[in-house]
């Protein structure tokens, strides 16, 4: 099993869903864990990591890209913007 950070800005209509703490588990098999979250009422960032097979943190950071959520990998060294979907 791998574990791999990330920053995921939510757009408004998505903050109240329950993306992180349970579609990415149910969906892909990967283990979320949420280390930090800053939430407004028009935005919510959030730093997660998540632990799974390298493919299925893949899809799963695919599918909230397909949701419209801006996602960035951190590195030990900082941290990479991942391409839009």
């Amino acid at each position: 099993m791998l574990s791999r950070k990330f920053f995921c800005t939510f757009p408004q209509h998505l903050i109240s869903e329950p993306i992180v703490s349970h579609e990415l588990g149910e969906r892909f098999g990967v283990v979320p864990n949420i280390r930090a979250a800053s939430i407004t009422d028009t935005m919510a960032i959030v730093a997660v990591e998540i632990e799974g097979e390298p493919d299925k943190i893949d899809e799963a950071v695919a599918y909230l890209c397909e949701l419209g959520v801006t996602v960035e990998r951190i590195d030990e060294g900082g941290s990479q913007d991942l391409p839009k979907a």
